[in-house]
């Protein structure tokens, strides 16, 4: 498989837009609807097309990727997003699917955090701590679509502006979210966002994929993976890290090499696994966010030949491994969603990060800029 991996290299958000400046202009960006939301206001869909075959579709609700898809070795295309048809089933039961998530991604021990000495509380949605961003974080808002683009690479940006004490949280913050593609098959969400107070940020997109095609029987345990990391962040029993940095080496987090999803996510001999039903643990690329982006995770799917190479410039990859689907939610396509239907790879900061005191810091002052880039290198092995 490696030998026929599309060639990889690092790149900055402007060295990415000036890259494909020379390429001739094939990709497009067209404006739809998704639907309307309770209070009357239109939810806006922009789908982005390149010469290949290979199409996103964003949704305002959210800032969310609502669809991809790409074809596969033989050339059938197919959504590799699990998610809704139709925007009803985004509002009765959400999931993160494809969604923006923030304030402050993936969990907070209790809901609580301290800035400069003073305490803060965010609502609690994941038993007894909160995630992503409590229960009404940037998911469930409906964005405001700022800009779209056709060219060498198309992209739409959207913008929300959250205020200062939304879900506990203090300061206003301008959020920005820009999804790009190209002709080279490279999908980027890249987010920015500033404030006018210390607070805490850590957005992150909550994609859940599914390469063998939405409503394959195979689901996503096939998968291949490959994260190239010596450590994780082993967790309490309600997904909370206990702070430690241990080593993949001898366990089942070890996915330095190859591995299917399957062959271990079950093996709740590790009371990791029998914590979190399975993978949905951080871990760890790096010490720090870098100045370009470097490779977090390979994931291949080999029956289609699709898969792709996830980069970033964030120090850490939570992995889910879509444990909690349980035949309730029924999908796109009318397909019920079961555990380990679908996988998410999460670039970000670390989990409870403000309660960590030696974990990179999320803190975000005035005058600084928060970014996160994240750059999904899709291969079809033909």
């Amino acid at each position: 498989m490696t030998r026929k991996l599309l060639a990889v290299t690092a790149l900055t958000t402007l060295g990415f837009a000036a890259a494909f400046a020379g390429q001739a202009r094939a990709a497009d960006a067209q404006r739809g609807n998704f639907g309307t939301m309770p209070d009357g206001r239109d939810v806006p869909a922009v789908t982005l097309t390149n010469g290949r075959g290979v199409s996103a579709t964003v949704i305002a609700l959210g800032a969310s990727l609502q669809a991809l898809k790409m074809p596969d070795k033989a050339g059938k295309v197919a959504d590799v997003q699990i998610g809704y048809d139709t925007l009803e089933g985004y509002l009765a039961k959400p999931e993160f699917f494809g969604a923006t998530v923030g304030r402050v991604a993936n969990r907070i021990a209790k809901g609580r955090f301290t800035i400069d000495g003073k305490n803060y509380k965010t609502p609690t949605n994941d038993g007894p701590n909160s995630l992503h961003g409590g229960g009404k974080g940037f998911d469930k808002v409906l964005w405001d679509v700022v800009d779209v683009k056709s060219g060498p690479v198309s992209s739409v940006t959207l913008r929300y502006v959250s205020p200062d004490g939304d879900m506990g949280y203090p300061g206003t913050l301008t959020t920005f979210a820009t999804y790009s593609l190209d002709e080279r098959n490279q999908l980027m969400i890249e987010y920015r966002a500033t404030t006018d107070k210390p607070t805490y940020v850590n957005i992150s997109n909550h994609a859940y994929w599914n390469l063998a095609g939405v409503g394959s029987p195979r689901g996503a345990m096939g998968h291949l993976v490959t994260i190239p990391a010596e450590r994780y962040t082993p967790t309490d029993a309600t997904a909370i890290p206990t702070g430690q940095h241990a080593p993949v080496a001898g366990t089942v987090f070890d996915f330095r090499t190859p591995r299917a999803i399957g062959d271990r996510v079950r093996d709740a001999r590790d009371r990791q696994i029998a914590f979190g039903r399975g993978y949905d643990h951080n871990w760890v690329i790096g010490d720090a966010v870098t100045p370009t982006t470097h490779l977090m995770a390979r994931v291949f799917e080999p029956v289609s030949g699709r898969g792709y190479e996830l980069w970033s410039n964030q120090p850490g990859l939570q992995f889910y491994s879509g444990n909690f689907f349980n035949g309730t939610i029924t999908g796109k396509n009318g397909q019920i969603y079961r555990m380990g239907d679908a996988i998410v790879m999460e670039p970000q900061l670390f989990p409870d990060a403000p309660n960590q005191p030696n974990f990179p810091s999320v803190r975000l002052n005035p005058g600084q800029t928060y970014k996160n880039t994240m750059v999904y290198k899709l291969i079809i092995q033909r």
